[in-house]
């Protein structure tokens, strides 16, 4: 068995998968691989599956399949996995990071001070004690970061039509009760036909003046060129996104932003998380392997 790993994993997992077989990280080799592990950058598409003429499974390392054309791989009878309940932690982090950076200023102050300036008097912090955090989404990472939120004394809100109770969020009846009535909005719902576009001018303006965003879900959930004008206009206060249309980003309206905080997308890149990923794919290639015995 050929075990292709097509994008970046722990580098402890070529050792842990020797077991089952050969492994490479040879693109070139796609052909004869029976086994694909990709993670964002790769994109599974019709033909890219059509060109592993034995491939039997494809695992994607994170959280959500829209980077597999899985009816494509279905119809093929290819397994499809991801290892989302891997990510929730590192995610939710980096989410807390990107909400906390922002009322806080952290990389204006880090700059000034490497500037040689002591912008102590221009620097105004505001708190997330008190604010109301709402959750697009309430699967595992929103979870997560619903139980931190709370931990800094937020009220914690979400709407997602199919979850009807939250162990910790209140559950709004609408997304418009969500916009009007957030002061931080973070991103967690997967990419559908439903979600794309979903956070445009016309959801925007239905928001709080002055209200935050985080963004470590997916980037197609907002159009990026009405982002941008709400961030000019001032109505958004700050946008902070680890995720793009494109990696890295190209002619993203967004790069040259006022108050926008950046990162390349990086939510699931901890040492710890990868180490998890890797067990998940481990377990998952070891099943498979059994089933067919």
């Amino acid at each position: 068995m050929k075990i292709l790993i097509a994008d970046a994993f722990a580098p402890s997992l070529p050792g842990k998968l020797a077991r089952f077989g050969e492994v490479t990280d040879d693109a070139s080799q796609l052909a004869d691989a029976d086994i694909v592990l990709v993670r964002s950058k790769t994109k599974c598409t019709a033909e890219y599956i059509d060109s592993a003429k034995g491939l039997k499974m494809i695992i994607r390392g994170g959280v959500g399949l829209d980077n597999i054309d899985q009816k494509h791989a279905k119809a093929k009878g290819i397994i499809v996995y991801n290892t989302a309940e891997a990510s929730s932690i590192a995610v939710a982090e980096q989410a807390m990071a990107l909400m906390l950076a922002m009322p806080n200023q952290v990389v204006r102050a880090h700059e000034t001070m490497k500037q040689g300036i002591w912008a102590k008097k221009e620097i105004k912090r505001t708190e997330l004690y008190r604010k109301t955090l709402g959750l697009l989404g309430a699967g595992r990472i929103a979870t997560e970061v619903a139980k931190r939120a709370a931990a800094f004394g937020m009220k914690v809100i979400a709407f997602d039509p199919y979850v009807k109770t939250h162990p910790v969020a209140e559950m709004t009846a609408s997304l418009d009760e969500l916009l009007a009535a957030s002061d931080y909005i973070s991103i967690h719902t997967p990419l559908t036909e439903e979600t794309k576009g979903m956070l445009g001018a016309q959801a925007i303006a239905k928001m709080k003046k002055g209200v935050r965003i985080v963004n470590t879900g997916r980037a197609k959930v907002v159009i990026e060129a009405d982002m941008r004008a709400a961030l000019e206009s001032g109505h958004v206060a700050g946008y902070a996104t680890d995720v793009w249309y494109s990696d890295p980003p190209e002619g993203s309206p967004l790069t040259d932003a006022p108050n926008v905080l950046m990162a390349p997308h990086i939510g699931a890149s901890t040492t710890e998380n990868l180490l998890r990923i890797g067990d998940i794919v481990e377990t998952l290639i070891e099943q498979y392997v059994k089933e067919r015995r």
